[in-house]
């Protein structure tokens, strides 16, 4: 059962700002409300302080997907559908349309947000792999105040990031990727639809006759929040594709999971798929470049 709370709507940024610097640890800031409810419904101890909520849909600038010279930007209250539907996403982002457009339904993506999903850092958040092999970065804001950080440093741990309770994600920052990256994403649910996700993975890759110049890896699910893997990508880097350089690579992320992880029972299951589909993932992409 959700608890009597009280429900604020503000209009504005800076109303926003006043609420959350008011509310403080007390309130919640809700978008889709996909995380939220199902949290009071189970009586997360997450939400045991939260006595209010704060509605963030009403406010224009966190609506909008912006382009600019060198990025594109995505407001807070951005839910999966209006991603999945934006050319410009399309565009230049199609790890990310291919990642929010598997998860939930069409009802969950017409309400959930992308800046929600990676707020609530759950470890089987599906948009983060491919937002970290695009270095997102995102704008966080409060009374008087902001400040940028790369995503990946916005992670800490499973559920936890590094916003203040009186601050607010207002967007992601993407920046633009040269024509010469090829990339895909891979989840694994428990069925083919509305299911949580078991692994996710997400490669960017530039090639240039036949040698990786640049190589991004990034995974979910499998690792406790979705994750980079640089000494991976530092290893690729400069070399020649061949498959024996994506068996040892595959080799590699097994052993990097392990390693992040520790031996779980799900383990004998989970390293060998994940390394078969990285290895997958490679293929496909060196076979799009040729």
């Amino acid at each position: 059962m959700i608890p009597a709370i009280d429900f604020y709507r503000p209009n504005t940024l800076a109303e926003l700002f006043s609420k959350m610097n008011e509310l403080k640890e007390s309130g919640k800031i809700i978008a889709g409300g996909t995380d939220v409810i199902p949290g009071f419904q189970q009586n997360s101890v997450r939400f045991k302080k939260i006595n209010s909520l704060v509605d963030i849909n009403q406010i224009p600038e966190l609506k909008t997907i912006k382009e600019t010279d060198t990025t594109v930007t995505i407001g807070g209250a951005a839910t999966f559908s209006e991603i999945m539907n934006s050319e410009l996403i399309r565009k230049y982002y199609p790890l990310l349309v291919k990642a929010v457009s598997g998860i939930g339904s069409l009802q969950i993506r017409n309400r959930a947000t992308v800046v929600g999903n990676f707020v609530n850092n759950a470890p089987c958040a599906d948009s983060v792999p491919s937002l970290l092999v695009y270095d997102a970065s995102i704008k966080i804001e409060s009374s008087g105040q902001q400040r940028e950080l790369l995503l990946k440093d916005f992670l800490l741990a499973p559920y936890r990031t590094q916003l203040n309770s009186n601050e607010v994600v207002t967007k992601i920052i993407l920046p633009k990727i040269a024509n010469e990256y090829h990339g895909d994403f891979y989840k694994l649910g428990r069925r083919r639809a509305v299911a949580i996700s078991r692994i996710t993975l997400a490669v960017l890759m530039k090639v240039n006759d036949s040698f990786i110049q640049d190589v991004r890896i990034a995974s979910g699910a499998v690792t406790p929040i979705g994750k980079r893997f640089p000494d991976l990508e530092k290893f690729a880097n400069g070399k020649k594709i061949s498959p024996a350089l994506f068996k040892e690579l595959a080799q590699m992320m097994g052993e990097k999971i392990i390693e992040e992880t520790g031996i779980r029972w799900s383990s004998h299951y989970k390293v060998p798929v994940v390394q078969q589909m990285f290895y997958q993932l490679l293929r496909n992409i060196h076979e799009i470049k040729e």
